[in-house]
């Protein structure tokens, strides 16, 4: 029996880097998932084919996260699949590409950034907030950048800003209902967003800032995600649980 026997689960942005291994870490655990992704319904597919004899417990559905009708339509989705909802995973979010000073920002490249990272998010939030069970888990995924003021990153790291504050008051909203709102904020990870922001000279340096000397890989994000939505985090919520290996 895994850690998350029984459970049910929701992924947003499930379908490669951090987000398809906190879904294949979540299966292995013993839930039930449905996972959304935006585009690229073959890694999605691969995803359920890897899960082998578990894929009967595993559905991918389709959704922009820009779109509240879609939203809305994922979560339903969702819901009728697995019956109802125990944990949320708010994951999907997109990169500010190679970093772009503010002077240099466009309105179109603010728009797309925040669209996903903190709309998106937030209306994730609202459907999570009416959908998850009593006892459940809510788990927002932001970035270490937030604290850091890196040249560049004005408006991915504000949209991450975002995230933390959402969760800071849903925390306090449903805690009544015993559901634990947690923040998941991943340090420099090896994904394809993470070396599309990155020179790859540079990525040598940011792994020799980490206390551990390398940079994080998915699954080390995802044991912090069962963590935090399994039983022994019950009494941690509105918190920000920053996981960058001592970046």
């Amino acid at each position: 029996m895994g850690a998350l026997a029984g459970k049910t689960a929701l992924v947003t942005g499930g379908s490669r880097g951090i987000g398809r291994a906190i879904v294949e870490r979540f299966v292995s655990e013993g839930a039930a998932v449905a996972f959304g992704y935006r585009s690229g319904a073959r890694q999605a597919d691969e995803v359920v084919r890897r899960a082998g004899e578990a894929a009967v417990r595993l559905r991918a559905i389709q959704a922009d996260v820009t779109d509240l009708r879609q939203i809305e339509q994922l979560f339903d989705s969702a819901e009728a699949f697995l019956g109802g909802l125990d944990i949320v995973v708010n994951n999907a979010g997109v990169g500010g590409g190679r970093n772009t000073p503010i002077a240099d920002t466009t309105e179109d490249e603010y728009e797309r950034i925040t669209s996903v990272n903190a709309k998106g998010t937030f209306f994730c939030l609202r459907e999570a907030s009416r959908r998850v069970r009593d006892g459940g888990r809510i788990i927002n995924v932001s970035s270490t950048v937030t604290g850091s003021g890196l040249y560049g990153t004005a408006v991915y790291s504000a949209s991450k800003a975002a995230v933390e504050r959402f969760t800071a008051t849903a925390a306090k909203e449903l805690g009544t209902r015993g559901i634990a709102v947690n923040t998941l904020s991943p340090g420099a990870v090896d994904t394809d967003l993470f070396r599309a922001a990155n020179d790859p000279d540079v990525v040598p340096q940011i792994a020799a800032m980490a206390a551990f000397g390398r940079i994080g890989e998915p699954h080390d994000i995802a044991a912090a995600a069962l963590f935090l939505a399994g039983p022994d985090s019950g009494w941690l919520t509105g918190q920000n649980l920053r996981v960058d290996g001592g970046l």
